[in-house]
């Protein structure tokens, strides 16, 4: 059934109108995982393991659900992480995702897969912005990205540490998926039962990574997968001693994005970090790794005084946001929250999800009893 964007309640609804309106390689794209998807499956599932606690006769008329993160002050305890080739899902891209976060005082990220410029997002929304930093064995590609996310303002630096190599993503090798798309009898097919998506796609300005151009044709002229570009255009050999030099020549707000050990969160402190996301790259790398929820209460626990606390991956609904609060992260982020309602609708669609995720944070914490973020703990939780 063809559904409409005024009756998409919640983000399985956005996906099945992305669904509708993408050509397959490219909806499958942004819904796949790596290998059997166990844990893009698991970043969600391990919040029905836990439940909610509510208090009542608490006087919640008033309710504030904002944060600060990163050194940001936000409106809402979510934000949208970085991701990659925005303009493959709707035309707008990038454009469409900065207006809808400025409309909602919350966070958004650009990653250097981005398909518009960090100069043009810098000049256009006074929002928070984070910009993802991936790490390239051209070290002045690499530099070169922090300077001009530097430029343009951007609040956060995010340096991306789980994507070592890529993920085998079993989705994008049946459909054919690359980036740009590859003209084949099967895309052809598929762009041509989707006209509107091509006829966008084609009659908008050519698609390109403009972070990248300038120093790799591959992604803009040269169609790869995403999983062989990091493959073979990041640097495998980065260590702790590359992030940390990041991280002097960024010099503000610093975070490492794919942070899912104790062990690699003390170490975080260490090079001097402001926040981790703790993220498992929704999936698309490590398949069998363990979700970020079940990850925050002792990351939390061991370094949550000392930096920023992220809960990257699996956010479904405004329940989730609690749990992840109230077993420690100090905001959450998520990808395809977002992405969905993108592809499904451009700008009103990311409006359309923001408020449906906000409206359901602000429900649940009247019913659970509390009126401000910090009133939320592990009280609230019990584990089955």
């Amino acid at each position: 059934m063809f559904r409409r964007l005024e009756f998409c309640n919640n983000i399985d609804d956005m996906r099945q109108l992305a669904k509708q309106r993408l050509p397959g390689p490219i909806f499958h794209y942004i819904d796949g995982a790596a290998d059997d998807e166990v844990t893009y499956r698991r970043n969600t599932t391990a919040f029905e393991e836990c439940d909610l606690v509510p208090n009542v006769l608490a006087g919640v008329e008033n309710i504030d659900m904002s944060v600060t993160v990163m050194g940001c002050k936000l409106a809402m305890p979510i934000f949208c992480s970085p991701t990659a080739l925005q303009r493959l899902f709707h035309h707008d891209g990038e454009r469409a995702l900065a207006r809808a976060a400025e409309k909602f005082g919350t966070m958004f990220g650009v990653s250097s897969l981005g398909t518009v410029s960090v100069e043009e997002i810098g000049a256009m929304v006074k929002t928070p912005k984070m910009f993802q930093l991936y790490f390239h064995k051209d070290r002045g590609l690499t530099d070169a990205m922090i300077d001009r996310a530097k430029d343009a303002k951007f609040d956060v630096v995010t340096l991306t540490v789980d994507t070592i190599t890529g993920g085998n993503r079993e989705r994008d090798l049946r459909t054919g998926f690359t980036t740009p798309p590859r003209l084949s009898a099967a895309s052809l097919a598929s762009f041509a039962l989707h006209p509107w998506w091509a006829f966008n796609y084609f009659t908008h300005e050519k698609f390109e990574l403009p972070q990248l151009k300038d120093y790799v044709q591959e992604g803009s002229n040269i169609a790869m997968s995403v999983g062989d570009y990091f493959s073979t255009m990041l640097d495998q050999s980065m260590n702790w001693d590359d992030a940390e030099a990041v991280r002097k020549k960024w010099d503000g707000e610093f975070c490492l994005k794919g942070v899912m050990s104790v062990a690699d969160a003390r170490r975080a402190v260490d090079i001097g970090a402001t926040a981790i996301m703790v993220s498992n790259h929704g999936g698309r790398q490590l398949d069998g790794s363990r979700s970020p929820f079940d990850q925050i209460s002792e990351i939390a626990d061991a370094v949550g005084d000392r930096l920023d606390v992220i809960c990257d991956g699996g956010i479904r609904r405004g329940t989730h946001v609690l749990k992840a609060l109230s077993a420690g992260a100090k905001a959450c982020s998520g990808g395809r929250m977002y992405l969905y309602a993108l592809a499904a609708a451009g700008q009103p669609g990311v409006e359309k999800a923001l408020a449906n995720m906000r409206a359901e944070i602000e429900r649940d914490m009247k019913l659970m009893g509390v009126t401000k973020v910090s009133d939320l703990s592990r009280d609230n939780l019990r584990y089955r």
